[in-house]
């Protein structure tokens, strides 16, 4: 039997920290990705990982930032879930 651990936890999106890093601007992510520039707006703006995301945003954020999806994002366990 799997033994369902109901512990609370973050998905950190990490974009808006990427783009700084790499000195990239929306509108450069925008041609790069093809996106909308409101889609590259909230997606840089979101601390969690979106509750919807989908592969080929995935791949193309990837590629047009030259990065692999683990800088994207990170696993944070939330503090406190000690029994």
């Amino acid at each position: 039997m799997v033994q369902v651990i109901d512990a609370p936890m973050t998905i950190r999106w990490k974009l808006n920290q990427l783009m700084f890093d790499r000195g990239i601007k929306n509108a450069e992510l925008v041609k790069l990705t093809g996106f909308h520039a409101n889609t590259i707006s909230k997606l840089k703006n979101l601390r969690e990982m979106p509750d919807r995301l989908e592969k080929k945003t995935l791949d193309a954020l990837c590629r047009a930032l030259n990065c692999k999806v683990s800088d994207l994002m990170e696993y944070e366990e939330s503090e406190g879930t000690d029994d």
